[in-house]
């Protein structure tokens, strides 16, 4: 058995997301119809071995942890009730040291708590020597919460549901072909700010406003949140604004916000965009990023097979 795994688990956005009315069968969540794609900006998991009975440990690095602090309650983040579901659903011991490299933005609609979920599944199914195949790992991700599953495989993909009923969209598929020549592959640059915005906040607007396709002061967008999340940050309806003017091909708020996805099409157009973005004060830092991406899983030597 490996004495320890790294997984590289990138951020999602929705390309599309339409949300439907509230299910009482899912505690109260929207129906949803999106189209995924993963972004390869990504939080690497990094799973060990450890001491029977001694539990979980959880350590998080990063520059932008926002309310992760050290004082949390490991049993509380998305990584630690991962390990304790498959714990559950396997019959493993849950006993194991997790550590967080954190890159995705913390509570800015990239799903980096559902990538670090993803990671943490995919890193264990292979420390435990479980060796389970996707279709057996998705049920437990999707108890788990709307992006788990998605980010388990990467990639593009069709969610429906509340998010969590995947069907892969490959990329050498009509499909996939499709998004591409629509744009959405390639270079992409996110808008991320130091304020998150709350997931939970972001629908409770939707629900009071909806999504503003009577608002003809702006376009309807693809994503229903993005009225919404708009005009609780209303930067990220201006970072749309100067990215598309400065020539992006696409430019959107991503999932429930604040965070801005800007696709480019060339070098001229990511750099009309950085500087606009930083001229303009829209946003409050850069990542640049390739669209699709897949989770990477990697096997490390233990001390012994180094010697």
């Amino acid at each position: 058995m490996s004495a320890t795994v790294s997984v590289d688990c990138p951020a999602k956005t929705n390309l599309t997301l339409h949300v439907g009315a509230k299910q009482a069968a899912w505690a109260g969540r929207h129906a949803l119809d999106t189209i995924y794609c993963a972004l390869s900006v990504a939080d690497t998991v990094t799973v060990s071995e450890a001491p029977a009975g001694s539990g979980a440990t959880l350590r998080i690095i990063g520059e932008h942890l926002g309310d992760l602090t050290p004082d949390s309650d490991i049993h509380a983040n998305h990584a630690i009730r991962a390990l304790d579901a498959l714990a559950q659903a396997s019959g493993h011991p849950a006993d194991a040291a997790v550590h967080i490299t954190k890159r995705i933005p913390v509570a800015a609609g990239l799903g980096g708590g559902s990538a670090d979920a993803a990671a943490t599944l995919l890193a264990l199914n292979t420390l435990w020597g479980l060796h389970w195949p996707m279709e057996q790992l998705m049920p437990i991700a999707a108890g788990l919460g709307a992006d788990m599953p998605f980010c388990l495989v990467g990639g593009y993909a069709h969610g429906t549901g509340f998010g969590e009923r995947i069907d892969r969209i490959a990329a050498d598929s009509a499909a996939g072909i499709n998004l591409q020549r629509q744009g959405f592959a390639g270079r992409v640059l996110i808008g991320a700010y130091d304020t998150p915005l709350s997931t939970p906040k972001v629908y409770a607007e939707f629900d009071r406003i909806g999504n503003g396709k009577d608002d003809s002061c702006r376009p309807r967008s693809e994503n229903d949140l993005q009225y919404a999340a708009i005009r609780l940050h209303p930067r990220s309806g201006i970072a749309i604004d100067v990215a598309l003017a400065a020539g992006a091909s696409h430019a959107f708020v991503s999932g429930s916000g604040p965070s801005v996805v800007a696709f480019v099409p060339s070098d001229q157009a990511m750099d009309g965009v950085r500087r606009a973005w930083r001229d303009g004060r829209a946003v409050d830092r850069f990542i640049e990023a390739n669209a699709p991406a897949q989770p990477r899983i990697q096997v490390l030597p233990s001390v012994s097979d180094c010697r």
